[in-house]
């Protein structure tokens, strides 16, 4: 049984036609591919792959039709004979360039009229009938004793034009084979054949750069392993690749949409997508239809994009793009369906696989800005400053603005108002939340220790009160497991050294300077040798007194804070210009701590440059506390968090343009005078 329209069938997702075109265009020797065909979709795919199509008549495209008329045809419509011409079975699914150029010399050189690819075979052919085609049966010689035989694989013959068209058949005159590897050998005839040649095409194509605009994934069994880890209360845990986020980091950076897929609602998919900061859609019944929907709103050609799947509903979007991608341990029937199957596994850097191959057809990077001054010796950086990176994300020009929700003490002593806040942050969007860790007994002035407060527990002093409201390690430890189950990075302000080591332990990304402790040196120096980022805030400080704590830090690892240190801050002491100056003076990346009431200013912030904004947040303005009044509640962070996303696709790249939807109008206002 036959393969009906099987030059369209797909190996490795292209098209056999396609493939066979893709060989013979890589061909140094070959000027011209012409393909002959009465099939619309046959030449649509020929066309698209580099090949002249010639419409075949009626009476040669039948299955009876030989393959020579069908060449006989074509050279007539050329309108000139060239010295050698080649007929290209598309029923070989893995042609090799350099076997075709291989045979083209030989009869360049005179060595042979006709060059067909052959396989060469020690095999022992016999008759139905029982006798030896090309041995004695009643012999049989060891293999090293034989001659080699070549069998016909039907990928290519090159003929001597001109002896091609006396002749009127493809072998004439002196006759050489061009042995050909095994693995490119195979003839599809049949189903089964068609079967195994697209479970090795993963394995002879060799890998080739991916040249698309979007990369869309489903999440389980792409950026997992397929498991899911479930703890006694019914909570979901899954294992990541690092490699993967930085993979979609440098996708990102370099201007790749990305967006993840998937069939089910789950606060895991969620937190992970919003940890590589990319969009997701969730509890989909029908994946393709939202894909579609998306590369609408985007204004993406479909073909110019990949999908990674691993499962039978993937099928549909793997349909949708030209690049159909998948794992190794995928359903065979998306091994099936796919044009790159990638060979680290899920959750064990699939999707950083398919990142550095999606780079690599790009255009390379432009070298990097030299260095800034050394901070010690401070002048005016024009370059842009490098970004740094904290955890998976990147703060710098051109990446997303780093959103930090300020939890600090408004936690009131309360891990479970602290986990609620920590809800909020990542219900509206942020990356990461932060806390403050002080040692009481150090950070409490003597003269105000048995000062008298009235707290919500009751009358205390103020050391008893402090205290009271500190978390611990046991707090932490909750904190810490709660935030990397919602997908959110966290770190504190650590007002003493003690606390230092104590967020050490904690293994934290980043260390956050506060603006009263810019003098403390001692402080400075024992977060320069965590060798940590270190986020330094530069509220009530002079620039002298920046340069100094620069000195200490450097400026490899270093991100600016900009802040005035007013509760709640008017508008006219914001002084946003800072921030500029800050960047220019330490050749660093900047951003902002607000303290005001409403969104304006922080707004204002991100289109002057700021790289991340940290605002104090809270459950309730009105709750007791001294930060509450200057916070945002959860509806004001939400608004913040979307109007950033917004100024950040607003801005843009700076490159003067027209954008398509100002085709129309300007095809039906512009006038133009001579």
């Amino acid at each position: 049984m036959g393969v009906p329209l099987k030059n369209l069938e797909r190996v490795g997702g292209i098209p056999l036609v396609s493939r066979a075109v893709s060989a013979l265009v890589r061909a140094e020797s070959v000027d011209t591919v012409v393909v002959s065909t009465d099939h619309a979709g046959i030449a649509a795919a020929a066309e698209a792959a580099g090949a002249r199509v010639v419409d075949r008549p009626a009476d040669i495209a039948g299955s009876t039709a030989s393959s020579e008329s069908a060449v006989l045809h074509a050279l007539a419509s050329l309108g000139e004979t060239p010295e050698v011409v080649l007929l290209v079975q598309c029923t070989s699914a893995f042609i090799d360039p350099a076997d075709v150029d291989a045979a083209v010399a030989k009869v360049l050189s005179g060595e042979a009229d006709v060059v067909f690819s052959g396989l060469e075979t020690y095999e022992f052919i016999w008759t139905e009938a029982g006798e030896g085609v090309n041995h004695d049966p009643a012999t049989r010689p060891r293999r090293q004793d034989r001659e080699p035989h070549f069998r016909e694989t039907g990928a290519f013959y090159a003929m001597r034009a001109q002896g091609f068209l006396e002749a009127g058949h493809r072998f004439f005159g002196t006759v050489a084979v061009q042995p050909v590897r095994g693995v490119t050998a195979h003839e599809i005839d049949s189903p089964e054949d068609l079967e195994i040649v697209r479970a090795l095409a993963h394995v002879v194509d060799a890998p080739q750069p991916i040249d698309v605009d979007a990369v869309v994934t489903d999440f389980d069994g792409v950026h997992t392993d397929d498991r899911a880890f479930v703890d006694s209360e019914g909570r979901e845990m899954v294992a990541v690749s690092r490699a993967d986020g930085m993979g979609v980091s440098l996708l990102l950076r370099a201007g790749v949409k990305v967006l993840v897929l998937s069939t089910e609602q789950n606060p895991v998919v969620a937190a992970r997508a919003r940890k590589l900061g990319v969009p997701v859609l969730q509890g989909l019944s029908a994946k393709q239809n939202a894909l579609a929907d998306w590369l609408a709103i985007e204004g993406l050609d479909p073909e110019r994009v990949a999908y990674v799947g691993n499962d039978v509903n993937d099928l549909g979007c793997m349909a949708l793009v030209g690049w159909p991608v998948t794992v190794p341990e995928a359903h065979a029937e998306v091994r099936k369906a796919a044009r790159v199957v990638l060979t680290h596994g899920g959750g064990a850097g699939a999707v950083r696989e398919l990142a550095d191959r999606v780079l690599a057809a790009r255009p390379p990077a432009p070298a990097p800005a030299p260095a800034p001054a050394p901070a010690s010796r401070f002048r005016t950086v024009t370059v842009e400053p490098k970004a740094v990176a904290i955890g998976e994300k990147l703060l710098g020009a051109g990446h997303p603005v780093y959103v930090i929700g300020e939890i600090g003490i408004n936690h009131n002593g309360d891990v479970e108002i602290a986990k609620k806040l920590i809800d909020v942050a990542v219900e509206a969007g942020c990356d990461a939340v932060k806390f403050q860790k002080r040692t009481p007994e150090i950070c409490v002035p003597m003269e105000q220790r048995s000062q008298i407060r009235q707290t919500p527990w009751g009358e205390m002093t103020y050391m008893e009160y402090k205290i009271r409201t500190e978390f611990g390690k046991d707090e932490y430890q909750q904190i810490a497991l709660y935030c990397a189950e919602r997908g959110i990075d966290w770190f504190a302000s650590p007002w003493d050294v003690p606390s230092v080591e104590f967020l050490e332990n904690m293994n934290v990304l980043t260390h956050k300077v506060a603006s009263a402790s810019i003098t403390d040196h001692e402080l400075l120096r024992a977060l320069a040798e965590t060798r940590k980022p270190i986020l330094l805030s530069t509220g009530m400080s002079t620039l002298e007194e920046i340069d100094a704590a620069v000195d200490i830090l450097g400026t490899q690892n270093l991100v600016m804070m900009h802040a005035t240190s007013t509760y709640p801050l008017p508008p006219e002491e914001a002084n946003l210009r800072t921030i500029q100056t800050l960047r220019e003076r330490y050749g660093v990346p900047v951003g902002y701590s607000g303290h005001e009431r409403g969104l304006q200013i922080s707004l204002a912030a991100v289109t002057l440059g700021a790289v991340t904004v940290e605002r104090h947040i809270t459950l309730d303005r009105t709750m007791w506390g001294s930060d509450h009044a200057a916070s945002l509640e959860p509806s004001g962070l939400e608004h913040l968090v979307r109007d950033i996303r917004i100024i950040e696709k607003a801005l843009g790249d700076g490159v003067k343009r027209v954008f398509p939807g100002e085709e129309a109008p300007r095809a039906r206002l512009r006038r133009v005078t001579v």
